[in-house]
């Protein structure tokens, strides 16, 4: 009989992934931990009907204002996305506008994060985890 463990060993041990792309993926896991990023990539998906991200883009200063976060706050938090790929800048004199770099990645990880809320919603889950 085999165990859980036994499985789930195998099976991370048959497809195992180069470390650089674990890196990655750790990385960008971690940043979505964070709520305040997490809505930042929220925010940055364009708006029902428009398929493509590269049209889609805002300004620090509005990002943090639909937020409620402080410019410097959103700054770093911009950073830190930019520095993992997931955004991409576009400079108009001294204005600089983000936007997704990624909209697949991102598209699927609002998707997942829609299908948690559906779920966690229909639950009776205690006030706190």
């Amino acid at each position: 009989m085999t165990s859980n463990k036994d499985v789930s060993s195998s099976r991370v041990s048959s497809h195992p992934r180069p470390p650089k792309i674990d890196h990655f993926i750790n990385q960008f896991l971690d940043a979505a931990c964070d709520s305040r990023r997490r809505y930042i990539l929220e925010l940055l998906v364009p708006p029902e009907g428009q398929d493509s991200p590269d049209g889609y883009e805002l300004r620090a200063g509005e990002i943090a204002d639909r937020l409620g976060l402080a410019p410097s706050t959103t700054s770093e938090h911009l950073h830190k996305l930019l520095k993992l790929h997931l955004l991409s800048t576009r400079k108009e004199g001294t204005v600089v506008y983000y936007r997704l770099r990624n909209g697949h990645l991102v598209s699927a990880f609002h998707e997942l994060l829609e299908a948690l809320e559906t779920y966690y919603s229909a639950r009776d889950l205690p006030r706190s985890v």
